[in-house]
């Protein structure tokens, strides 16, 4: 029923497991530094993907997170640089601290309305990010959240948002327009 922590750390040869249906939670850094691993299938039952758990995974494409996941640990696809496409499961409430931080071939992304908070450097360094929908649910934009997503040129911070964290969207050079709804209250430091 679940994967440990670090179980499958720095297997640096392994290329693709199978996660079978009745798993349901994957611990920190369960495949940290799996670098040949080209391709994971996370089953519908899992609910909760720890800290680190596939951390510096560079050979990774795609990772599609079920519905029944609810959150995404810090630093879990921290630099795993050829992830091109991310789908985040609606069950999703929390996004980690630098959980997609350095994924700099990931062009868009999705969050779910059931996210309440992006973590501080969420998207850092996304640098081929050019889309980013924020769900009607988050609350608060983390500290140096989209920082460098610099070919971004729009982004719709909607209604529920009441906090934007210091540097969220620092070096987004070309971000063009920004609406800042009503309910914010407070837009931090070097914010844009």
């Amino acid at each position: 029923t679940s994967i440990g922590d670090s179980a499958f750390a720095d297997c640096s040869g392994l290329t693709s497991i199978n996660i079978p249906s009745g798993v349901t939670s994957i611990g920190n850094g369960a495949f940290r530094n799996c670098r040949s691993l080209t391709n994971i299938n996370i089953p519908s039952g899992v609910t909760s993907i720890g800290g680190y758990a596939f951390e510096r995974c560079s050979g990774l494409t795609s990772v599609d997170i079920p519905d029944s996941v609810t959150s995404i640990g810090n630093q879990t696809f921290y630099n795993c640089r050829s992830i091109s496409s991310c789908t985040i499961g609606s069950g999703v409430t929390s996004i980690g601290a630098s959980a997609f931080t350095n994924c700099n071939r990931l062009t868009s992304v999705d969050i779910p309305d059931n996210v309440k908070s992006v973590g501080t450097s969420a998207f850092y360094n996304c640098s081929s990010l050019t889309s980013v929908t924020i769900g009607s649910g988050v609350t608060s934009i983390g500290t140096s959240a989209f920082t460098y997503c610099n070919i971004l040129t729009s982004v719709d911070i909607p209604d529920s948002v009441t906090s934007i964290g210091s540097s969220a969207f620092a070096r987004c050079t070309n971000l063009t327009s920004v609406d800042i709804p009503d309910n914010v209250k407070s837009v931090g430091t070097s914010a844009f």
